[in-house]
């Protein structure tokens, strides 16, 4: 019989004190399927999406199996970006609160030094990025040889970034008794070779398909000319329940000229995208987390691994051309059991790719009316979506 919260598992009273201070009471559909068999040692591979609770699903068994009172690296997480890395480490710390399990991200683009020093205390487990890794392994300050758990987590991402040499020279030099566990969006040919080449018998969970896993979230969309579409996207900023949303755009340029029209709306929006500085993402995003800013207009730089609660809606600006992307970009908002809303605005020129995305999913995506078809050409382009 599968458990249905936390405090059925056979985890300490420490693990769990953690768990319910943060509010961690049922269990999600990955976290249910995935912490008995990672708590018993086994050998995991998980298909879930960000946002369905994955990050509890191997950091919870991983808190629970370590020994606080040994000394080396016993846990290793190898993630995508930096971003990612920094979020993973402040949940299992965390988790780990009164087990005394400390966790230290590593990854580049901060001062390897700084990262060196902290390596040299009692640290339990690193999450890192691999490159970062790997140069810490070059330098003899970062010894694998007590790692008992690694995980792989966006295993897709993680390749499709190139990062799959140096995810298998980091594997190769953890002990071979290992457990370990992965986690992707998707589970295709390439991740699958990593899983046949260094799993043992792993077990399968397949949470999601190409579809978020999350039944809280509302779906809408509306066909409108290219032209309208700055001015519905205003409309619907300006309804009732926008609190905090993520606006994405196809191109840095665009995304850059949708930040600029909306600013001088009035709107408090930063742009994001691959063109910004280390420096000037890490500000945009704190901005948007500590609520300075309310809306962030980004690439599909941001669609993945950027965890920050409370986002109300997204809006689809353009139609993304690959329909994974989609839920991705969706996926930024009823996290963790709360309630949100996508919105997408469709041009005629990007039906047939619309149309793709709807077959990849169960789940409803009403279509909204505009208000021009049903009155005349100076009614407000769009009506409310509630």
């Amino acid at each position: 019989m599968q458990v249905q919260s936390f405090k059925d598992l056979p985890i300490s009273r420490e693990v769990l004190k953690s768990l319910n201070e943060l509010g961690f009471e049922t269990l999600f559909p990955i976290q249910a399927q995935a912490i008995m068999p990672l708590l018993e040692g086994k050998d995991v591979i998980g298909q879930a999406q960000t946002g369905t609770g994955k990050t509890a699903a191997f950091g919870v068994p991983m808190i629970q199996r370590l020994d606080s009172n040994v000394k080396g690296i016993q846990g290793l997480i190898l993630v995508p970006t930096r971003e990612l890395a920094v979020q993973v480490a402040d949940n299992l710390s965390k988790f780990g609160k009164y087990a005394k399990i400390r966790v230290l991200p590593v990854y580049g683009g901060e001062s390897i030094n700084k990262q060196i020093h902290a390596l040299s205390g009692n640290i339990h487990i690193v999450v890192g990025t691999p490159g970062r890794i790997i140069d810490l392994m070059k330098r003899r300050v970062l010894n694998l040889a007590s790692v008992r758990i690694v995980v792989l987590d966006e295993a897709d991402r993680m390749l499709d970034m190139g990062f799959m040499e140096d995810v298998e020279y980091i594997l190769y030099k953890t002990p071979r008794d290992r457990q370990t566990s992965l986690f992707s969006a998707t589970i295709d040919a390439p991740v699958m070779r990593v899983c046949n080449k260094y799993m043992k018998n792993p077990e399968q969970i397949l949470v999601s398909k190409d579809e978020i896993a999350v039944t809280q979230m509302k779906q809408f969309y509306t066909v409108i000319n290219q032209n309208g579409k700055f001015e519905a996207l205003c409309n619907i900023l300006r309804q009732d329940g926008v609190e905090k949303a993520i606006v994405f755009c196809r191109t840095r340029r665009d995304t850059s000229r949708v930040s600029d029209q909306m600013n001088r709306k009035g709107f408090r929006v930063q742009a994001l995208h691959a063109g910004f500085t280390q420096a000037q993402r890490d500000r945009a995003i704190n901005d948007f987390k500590t609520g300075r800013l309310s809306l962030l207009v980004a690439t599909d730089v941001a669609a993945r691994g950027l965890d920050i609660q409370g986002i109300t809606h997204i809006i689809n600006y353009d139609v993304p051309n690959d329909p994974p992307v989609y839920f991705h970009r969706i996926g930024r908002t009823a996290r963790k059991g709360t309630e949100g809303t996508a919105i997408t605005l469709v041009s005629y020129g990007e039906l047939s790719n619309f149309h793709n995305i709807k077959s990849l999913t169960k789940t409803r995506i009403e279509e909204i009316k505009s208000n021009k078809d049903k009155a005349g050409p100076d009614d407000s382009p769009i009506q409310s979506f509630y």
